[in-house]
C-alpha cells in the first residue's frame, strides 16, 4: 500500500474532548440556569430543562422568568445606567477587562457551548469564543473614543435584548458589547435552549467589575421574551426569526422604544463559470453546513452557472460524503446536532413535503441529527428556494447569465447576505453591488468581524451590529425632544373664492400633474379666513400610482453622486428665482413673517445635500484578514415621507433633498394644513431637469394615508415629522415587509444632516480577500 493509498483510504481517528469541567461547573451551581440581576443571582427554579442535543440528556434546569422579575431586572439597570454613562475609559477598561477573562475562561465557553448547542467543538473554540472576545475588545476601543468621536450622541438608556440558540455567547456579545460601550446598560435574555454561556459571561462579568446592574441577564421562554418586550426599557435589539421578529414590530409600535432586527435569511451563494471550483466547494461547505446550517446568512441556495453545473455538483457530492457528522465533543467531527428534536422535526417535514428536483443525501448517526442535504434541478419559485430551512439542507438551480444570477438571487423577500465566486474580480465587483444583501462575500463565506457591521434589508430585519455603523443603534443625538402639537389648518365663514379662476392644485406623481384619484380637495385659507386655493384630496390609489412610479424611476439610484449633486444645486437656484413668491405663499398660508427666512433655509438646505451627495462616503474596515471589508453606502429605495405641518417649504426641502442626494426616489406627503407651497415647489422640480417618478409630491389627510403608505409593499422606508400623532400607525404598519422607520412620536426631532444621511442610507458590506 503506498502513502497515498494510505492517505486515501485512512479514517480519522476519535479526538475527544472532555466535558467534566464544564459539568463540574453546573453541578458546583446547582445545575441550574437562574437569573442574574443587580450584580447577583437570583432565586434558581428547574422550571424546564437544557438538553445535550447530541445525547438528549439533561444538563441543567432553567428558570423560566416572569413579568415581574423582567421589572425587576430593568429597574436595575434603569438605577445603574447614569453612572455607567458618566467615563467612556472607565468603560473601556472593564470591558477590556472582561474580553480578558474571556479568553482565560475560553476552554470552559467552547465546551460549555458545545455542549448546549451541540455544534462542533471546532466550531466553538476556533470561531464563536475567539470572535465573541474580539468584539469586547474592539468594543472597549469604541467607549474609550466616543467621547471625542461621537461628540453629538448620548446612550438610549435601558437596553432590553433578545438572542437566538444558534450562536448564543457570540450574540450575546454581538449584543451587550456595543450597548455598554455606549453607555447603556442591558437586560438579556438567552435563548430557551441554550442559556448556559451566559451563566458563565454572568460570573465573568463580576470578576471583571462591572457595576451591579448594568449587566442583567433573565432566563426563560418566549414569554419571557414577550415580558421584555413589554416593559419600560429603551431599546428593543432582537435576532431570531422573521415571524417573531414581525410580531416585536407591531407590540412595541408607538411605545418610542428603539429597535434593530437581525432576522431570517435565504442566502444566494453564486458560482460563475471560472471560479476556482474547489475553492468554491469548499467555501460551500463552510456556507451551508457549519453549524449544521442553523445560521441566519448561510448559503442555502446554490446558483451555478449552467456551463459548469454538472462538474460542480459531482464535486460537491464527492465533498459531502467526506464529511464527519457525530458527537460534537469529537474534535474530528465536521457536522454535529441539530439544537433540539423540534428543530429537527420542522427540517425533515420541509425537505419530505419537497416533490420537485434530486435529492442527494449522506448519512447520519441515530438521535438529534440530520444529514447533509443537495436538491439540485429546483425552480427559482420552488418552495425550498423561498422559505428558510434552517437546517443543512441546500437547494440549488442553475443560471446562464451574470444578469440572470443577480435576477434569481433577489428573487426571495430576504436580503441578509450573499456570496459571488469569480476569478474575475471585474466580475464579481459588478455583481456585488446589485445583490438585495446587507453583506457580501467576494471568493469567500462567513467572513465576520466586530470592525464590520452585520445586518440584512427587506424581511431580513434592519439596524446592524459592528463597526461604526452598528453604534448608531446604541446612541442617540443629546438632548430631549420637546412634545409637538397637532396644527390644524385655518376655516372660515367666508366661501367667497380669491379668484375667479379655479386654483385646485393638483398632486405631482411620475413627473406630471395629476388629478386626485378620487376627485375631491381641500379649502386652503389664510389666518383671517381668505381662501387661497384647493389643494388635491390623495388617497391609496393615489399612493398606489406615486410608488409604481418610484419603481419606474430606479435608474436614479444608479446615477452617480456628481449628477445628483448638479440637479440639485439647480432645484436651488430655480427655487432662488422665485423666492418672493414662495415666501409671499407662506406668509399668506402660515400668517407669520417667516417666508423669507424658510425660503433661504430651504436653498441653504438643498445646497447641503448637494455638497454630500458626491461625499457622503463609504469605509474601508480594517478587519483581521487578508483582505478589506468595504463598507458601501447604498440609497435605501422608495421611501415614503409625511412632513413636517410646520414649515411649509424647509419641511419639505429638508427630507426631500437628502433623500434624492443618496439617490432614493420618495412619495413625500405635504404639510397638511398649509400644503400649497409644496404644490408650487413641483413647478421647480419641472423645470430643474430632475427625471420623472424621482419625487412625487402628495397632498392630504396625514392620519388617513400614512397607514397605507406604512403597509405598501414596495415601500422600503417610511418617515414621519408631522404634528399628526401616526407614529405608532406606521410602524405597526411596517411590519408587513419589516421596512425601516424614522418617526417622531409626536415629539419634534432635532436632526442633523448626518441623520438625515444615515436615514437616506443602507451599508452593505463587500468583503474582498486577495492574495493565492
Amino acid at each position: 500500500m503506498t502513502i497515498k493509498e494510505i492517505f486515501d483510504t485512512m479514517d480519522y481517528g476519535p479526538a475527544p474532548e472532555s466535558a467534566s469541567e464544564a459539568l463540574q461547573w453546573l453541578g458546583d451551581r446547582g445545575g441550574i440556569a437562574g437569573h442574574y440581576i443587580g450584580g447577583k443571582w437570583g432565586p434558581l427554579r428547574d422550571d424546564f430543562p437544557s438538553n445535550n442535543p447530541a445525547t438528549g440528556e439533561k444538563l441543567a434546569g432553567v428558570t423560566k422568568g416572569t413579568a415581574e422579575e423582567i421589572e425587576t431586572a430593568v429597574a436595575a439597570a434603569r438605577k445603574a445606567q447614569p453612572a455607567w454613562a458618566k467615563s467612556g475609559h472607565k468603560r473601556a477598561r472593564i470591558l477590556y477587562a472582561i474580553a480578558r477573562l474571556m479568553q482565560k475562561h475560553a476552554r470552559l465557553l467552547a465546551v460549555m457551548e458545545t455542549l448546549d448547542n451541540g455544534k462542533p467543538i471546532r466550531e466553538s473554540r476556533d470561531i464563536d469564543v475567539p470572535l465573541a472576545i474580539r468584539h469586547f475588545y474592539h468594543h472597549a476601543g469604541f467607549a474609550q473614543l466616543m467621547r471625542t468621536e461621537l461628540p453629538d450622541r448620548e446612550p438610549l438608556g435601558v437596553c432590553g435584548q433578545i438572542i437566538p440558540w444558534n450562536f448564543p455567547l457570540l450574540m450575546l456579545a454581538w449584543k451587550i458589547a456595543p450597548a455598554l460601550a455606549m453607555g447603556n446598560t442591558v437586560v438579556l435574555k438567552p435563548a430557551e435552549y441554550t442559556s448556559l454561556t451566559a451563566m458563565i459571561f454572568a460570573e465573568i462579568c463580576t470578576e471583571a467589575g462591572v457595576p451591579p446592574g448594568v449587566v442583567n441577564i433573565v432566563t426563560g421562554d418566549g414569554e419571557t421574551g414577550a415580558a421584555l418586550v413589554n416593559a419600560k426599557v429603551d431599546k428593543i435589539a432582537f435576532t431570531g426569526s422573521t415571524e417573531v421578529g414581525r410580531k416585536i414590530r407591531e407590540a412595541t409600535a408607538g411605545s418610542g422604544k428603539a429597535l434593530s432586527l437581525e432576522l431570517g435569511g435565504k442566502s444566494p451563494y453564486i458560482v460563475f463559470d471560472d471560479a476556482d471550483m474547489d475553492s468554491a466547494v469548499e467555501g460551500l461547505v463552510d456556507a451551508i453546513w457549519f453549524n449544521q446550517g442553523q445560521v441566519c446568512c448561510a448559503g442555502s441556495r446554490l446558483l451555478v452557472q449552467e456551463g459548469i453545473a454538472d462538474r460542480f455538483y459531482a464535486k460537491l457530492k464527492s465533498r459531502m460524503d467526506r464529511l464527519r457528522i457525530g458527537d460534537p465533543l469529537d474534535k474530528c467531527i465536521d457536522v454535529g446536532a441539530i439544537v433540539h428534536p423540534v428543530q429537527l422535526d420542522q427540517i425533515t417535514k420541509m425537505v419530505n413535503a419537497n416533490a420537485e428536483g434530486e435529492t442527494y443525501q449522506t448519512k447520519a448517526p441515530e438521535g438529534c441529527f440530520y444529514p447533509p442535504t443537495l436538491i439540485t434541478g429546483l425552480a427559482p419559485a420552488s418552495t425550498l428556494m423561498q422559505e428558510e430551512i434552517f437546517g443543512p439542507v441546500l437547494a440549488a438551480t442553475t443560471f446562464r447569465t451574470p444578469a440572470e444570477a443577480v435576477e434569481i438571487a433577489n428573487n426571495t423577500r430576504y436580503g441578509l447576505a450573499a456570496s459571488v465566486w469569480s476569478e474575475n474580480i471585474n466580475l464579481a465587483l459588478d455583481v456585488a453591488p446589485k445583490l438585495a444583501a446587507g453583506i457580501v462575500w467576494v471568493n469567500g463565506t462567513n467572513m465576520m468581524d466586530a470592525a464590520a457591521g452585520f445586518g440584512g434589508v427587506r424581511e431580513s430585519g434592519f439596524g446592524r451590529e459592528g463597526g461604526w455603523e452598528g453604534l448608531a443603534g446604541y446612541t442617540k443625538p443629546k438632548g430631549t425632544p420637546k412634545p409637538i402639537r397637532k396644527i390644524d389648518a385655518f376655516t372660515t365663514e367666508d366661501g367667497q373664492p380669491a379668484d375667479p379662476l379655479d386654483r385646485t392644485a393638483k398632486l405631482y406623481i411620475g413627473g406630471k400633474q395629476a388629478r386626485p384619484d378620487g376627485g375631491y380637495s381641500t379649502p386652503v385659507y389664510s389666518p383671517k379666513g381668505k381662501l387661497l386655493g384647493h389643494a388635491s384630496k390623495a388617497n391609496r390609489k393615489d399612493i398606489r400610482n406615486a410608488v409604481e412610479a418610484c419603481n419606474a424611476a430606479k435608474s436614479w439610484s444608479r446615477t452617480t453622486g456628481h449628477l445628483r449633486a448638479q440637479i440639485l444645486y439647480y432645484i436651488a437656484e430655480n427655487l432662488s428665482a422665485r423666492a418672493e413668491e414662495f415666501s409671499g405663499r407662506i406668509n399668506n398660508m402660515t400668517g407669520k413673517k417667516t417666508g423669507e427666512d424658510e425660503v433661504e433655509t430651504a436653498i441653504r438646505t438643498l445646497f447641503t445635500y448637494a455638497a454630500w451627495a458626491d461625499k457622503y462616503d463609504g469605509q474601508a474596515h480594517g478587519v483581521p484578514i487578508r483582505g478589506v471589508a468595504m463598507a458601501m453606502k447604498e440609497p435605501v429605495g422608495t421611501i415614503g415621507i409625511l412632513c413636517d405641518d410646520a414649515q411649509p417649504l424647509a419641511g419639505l426641502v429638508n427630507t426631500v433633498a437628502p433623500a434624492i442626494a443618496m439617490g432614493n426616489r420618495i412619495v413625500v406627503v405635504a404639510s397638511e394644513p398649509f400644503p400649497l407651497a409644496a404644490t408650487d415647489f413641483y413647478q421647480v422640480l419641472e423645470t430643474s431637469d430632475l427625471p420623472a417618478g424621482v419625487v412625487n409630491i402628495l397632498t392630504g389627510n396625514h392620519a388617513e394615508l400614512a397607514t397605507t403608505l406604512a403597509a405598501h409593499m414596495d415601500v422600503d422606508a417610511v418617515w414621519s415629522f408631522s404634528s399628526s400623532d401616526v407614529s405608532a400607525d406606521i410602524e405597526r404598519a411596517s411590519a408587513g415587509n419589516l421596512k425601516r422607520s424614522w418617526v417622531n412620536n409626536a415629539t419634534a426631532l432635532d436632526a442633523t444632516a448626518h441623520d438625515y444621511l444615515a436615514a437616506s442610507t443602507e451599508v452593505k458590506n463587500i468583503w474582498i480577500p486577495y492574495g493565492e
